[in-house]
């Protein structure tokens, strides 16, 4: 079983590193470890390339959004497997041993991912429950916002040539939209036990950069209830989950006098509620 680690970064020198040891110090160790740079204007590439020339694939791009980096690290990965983690995110030393073995004894799995440990501003919190991790056919979990954490995620390539590659026209929440297209049509393994930490917190999350979350999660669902193959039922909850969104857009634009963008998301909300 070859696994590549695709690790996207961009001006996370004070991250990355860390990141990337998390990977090299492995207990089982991947088939490549590829980095892409998207455009860093720190030193985060002059680091990387000193520390880590011998044991890593090095990629530079120019700014393109971390779904690009992602992309490009899959596509050019050589392994069957892909794991992604995030530059600000760390591995615990067994996870890739641990999340092997679960996949080799789960082989109706296509996509798995393990629990995860939570740290905000260098701080041990418990997440919500709605954060709430589960296996299976999850779609419906997947609705409200994205529960499947790309860090913690082994997914067979071939994956992304039936549902597509992370969204490049998207900002934000492109976790969100590739999770829900995946999760319509497989199962999502989950192992329980907490093999990644997450660190939240600084300044340059994506989650803290745009205000008005929900319209990117209402461009996906438009895009998954317009998949012709997707079953009746699950359309039908995907068309509640986006009127649920678009009546809460619908108040925060109202509220910030943005009236035609309100207006938009009320027509939005007219024409899934009588189809």
């Amino acid at each position: 079983m070859k696994v590549s680690v695709i690790i996207p970064t961009f001006n996370r020198k004070d991250f990355v590193v860390e990141a990337i040891e998390s990977v090299l110090k492995q207990s089982v160790k991947p088939y490549e470890v590829i980095v892409v740079d998207d455009g860093s204007q720190d030193s985060t590439g002059d680091i990387i390339k000193k520390k880590f020339a011998a044991d890593i694939v090095y990629i530079y791009q120019e700014n393109k959004g971390v779904s690009a980096a992602r992309n490009r690290g899959i596509k050019e990965a050589k392994g069957d497997y892909i794991a992604l983690l995030d530059s600000d995110d760390l591995w615990k030393k067994d996870k890739l041993k641990k999340h092997i073995k679960f996949i080799e004894n789960h082989p109706e799995y296509r996509v798995s991912q393990t629990d995860e440990v939570w740290i905000r501003n260098g701080k041990f919190v418990n997440p919500m429950k709605k954060h709430k991790k589960y296996g299976g056919f999850i779609f419906d979990k997947c609705l409200p916002l994205c529960i499947v954490s790309p860090s913690a995620v082994i997914i067979e390539k071939n994956v992304f040539e039936d549902y597509g590659y992370f969204d490049e026209t998207m900002p934000a929440c492109e976790d969100y939209d590739i999770w829900l297209r995946v999760s319509a049509f497989e199962p999502i393994g989950l192992l329980e036990e907490k093999l990644i930490v997450k660190r939240g917190g600084h300044q340059d999350q994506l989650s803290k950069a745009f205000i008005g979350m929900d319209r990117f999660r209402v461009y996906a669902l438009e895009k998954v209830i317009n998949n012709p193959n997707l079953r009746d039922d699950l359309r039908k909850l995907a068309i509640a989950e986006l009127i649920k969104k678009c009546e809460i857009l619908v108040k925060g634009y109202s509220k910030h006098d943005k009236s035609d963008i309100s207006q938009y998301y009320k027509d939005l909300m007219e024409k899934y509620k009588n189809l």
